[in-house]
């Protein structure tokens, strides 16, 4: 019997057991001294069905057969080609977990734990696992799994003095998934998201093949995975550029009342983009619309002795704006920025048209300020406020509209009212991402839009602010949006309908993405449960079935 047909009878086996006998773990051997490990212990099918959005509004989540645990990408290729030759089950890559609306999960087949979880097996049998960070100093490149969180690619950067470019807010994100999508924070504008900042990847398609790929080897490929939304292949390994790591970080906030104002400093900033220019190495911002977020939301920044009130700045429309911006620097002793990185601070703000009671500044390690958004994840858990419903919005909107959706949004929909999370807003250059990605942008030639995230959280409590509220505020907006004209576009999109995917890419690059599949994933198995494609219709289920009743199900 072929390591394929194998492989099938393992997971129809584990359906079946799981419904007759109770949960287990299978171990498989191809014949060719390869192990693998198919679980379905209800630990691994719960972690394999949920993620951070929490979105199932109480009914009950879609379980895959089984949680796969590679150690290698030879792994992964055996499973995925096995999957091809019977166009069964379909299977989705799971990193770190942090997709809103299951987009990892695939009912009924099989997830992909990329994590390095997949080193600790629920049988308590512990194997060697993939590949850790590998940094080539002087190429200035780091080798890093699929799987791994960017904390640790981080971690084994800095042993060598090195870090990468471009960042996610979030550094517990797994490299496969960021790469999936875009990856993007405050240092976009001037190094491009993520995804531009990759020398070459190892993807297997879904067809089982192991491919290496990169601008100068098998490019169509390499592009179509890079914000590929897992359609075209599993990413095993990321060649990402680094560069030298600074030991600290001036992390400066002021306040604005004018949005246009805001804006008009926020791209300013951007502007001034490339090697050998002035600038702040992160520009970022957030929208302020209650009280209560502007003294909690990273409350380091505001005294809780002297809060800071919206009310006390004459602010337009009852709305604060926040720019953030950092400038590094190296001193690994001192506490502060020396002389001529002042000097530079000083000229860039002095450009800036902020409330001058407004600035608040501090000082701290490189480290620190990437992993900023984990303190606050440490401080909800404790308060049992980090696993609950994410309905999580991101827009790109054209700098053409961003003054409409102020007024429709920020001041209109969400008017004063608390908004259960923050609302960040920055601009970006759309120069810095390459077109013959997979990712989506605002079309037409500007050259700058902005990302509107709206990171709320649905907690049962006196605010009123549940998740029916809140999401029925997220499809408020996007009407106003189409009513309006506004032709923004879904970053972490998420739509279940060929028309509505067909919309989101736009003529020319969904007729790319379909080529993209047909070549790359031609029986439609990978990541379904993006719901861009269903898989091809295959007699597998039966062809397994025939094969156990002919009793040919040893292995």
């Amino acid at each position: 019997m072929s390591a394929a047909n194998k492989l099938l009878l393992v997971v129809m086996c584990c359906r079946l057991i799981v419904t007759v006998v109770g949960p287990t773990v299978l171990d498989f051997n191809d014949g060719n001294n390869n192990d693998f490990q198919l679980s379905t212990n209800p630990s691994d099918l719960a972690r394999a069905s949920s993620d951070f959005g929490m979105l199932r509004g109480g009914v009950a989540p879609v379980e895959p057969a089984a949680v796969f645990h590679p150690t290698s990408d030879r792994d992964i290729a055996q499973l995925i080609r096995a999957a091809y030759q019977q166009g069964f089950p379909a299977v989705s890559a799971r990193g770190h977990g942090h997709s809103i609306n299951g987009q990892a999960n695939t009912a009924g087949g099989v997830v992909i734990e990329m994590s390095r979880l997949a080193e600790g097996h629920a049988d308590g049998v512990r194997r060697e696992g993939p590949p850790r960070p590998r940094i080539a100093e002087e190429m200035r490149y780091v080798d890093a799994w699929g799987g791994e969180l960017w904390i640790d690619v981080l971690r084994a950067c800095l042993e060598h003095g090195l870090a990468p470019r471009s960042w996610t807010d979030y550094l517990y994100l797994s490299v496969g998934g960021t790469l999936s999508n875009a990856g993007i924070s405050g240092q976009a504008f001037n190094h491009g998201p993520q995804i531009s900042n990759v020398h070459e990847l190892d993807v297997v398609t879904g067809k089982g093949e192991m491919v290496k790929c990169s601008e100068e080897e098998n490019q169509e490929l390499f592009h179509a995975v890079l914000g590929g939304l897992g359609q075209f292949g599993i990413i095993t390994r990321a060649r990402i550029a680094v560069e030298p790591a600074p030991q600290r970080v001036r992390w400066i906030r002021v306040l604005y009342s004018n949005f246009s104002t805001f804006t008009r400093d926020q791209e300013h900033l951007i502007s001034l983009h490339g090697d050998g220019r002035n600038k702040f190495d992160y520009v970022e911002g957030f929208v302020i619309v209650d009280e209560g977020l502007i003294n909690n939301w990273r409350s380091s920044f505001f005294s809780p002795r002297n809060p800071v009130k919206i009310s006390s700045l004459g602010t337009d429309g009852g709305v604060l704006y926040c720019l953030e911006v950092t400038k590094n620097y190296r001193e690994s002793t001192a506490d502060t920025v020396d002389q001529v990185k002042k000097n530079e601070i000083e000229a860039l703000m002095k450009e800036l048209d902020f409330i001058p009671a407004s600035v608040f500044t501090t000082d701290l390690p490189y480290v620190d300020f990437l992993d900023r958004v984990h303190k606050v994840e440490l401080k909800l858990r404790a308060k049992n406020l980090w696993e609950v419903p994410h309905p999580w919005l991101n827009l790109f909107v054209p700098k053409s509209r961003i003054d409409d959706f102020d007024k429709g949004v920020f001041k209109g929909i969400l008017g004063n009212n608390r908004t259960s999370g923050p609302i960040l807003i920055y601009p970006m250059n759309k120069s810095k991402w390459d077109d013959r990605s997979s990712a989506v942008t605002p079309e037409g030639d500007e050259e700058v839009f902005y990302l509107v995230a709206l990171l709320r959280s649905a907690v049962e409590d006196s605010s009123g602010k549940t998740l029916e509220y809140l999401s029925n505020q997220n499809r408020e907006i996007l009407r106003f949006c189409d009513e309006s004209g506004i032709k923004m576009k879904q970053y972490l999109p998420h739509y279940t309908t060929e028309r509505e995917w067909a919309a989101h890419f736009g003529e020319e690059k969904w007729d790319r993405f379909n080529q993209r599949k047909t070549s790359f994933d031609p029986r439609r198995i990978l990541a379904t449960g993006q719901r861009i494609f269903k898989p091809v219709p295959d007699s597998a289920d039966a062809a397994a079935a025939s094969l156990v009743r002919k009793g040919k199900a040893s292995w």
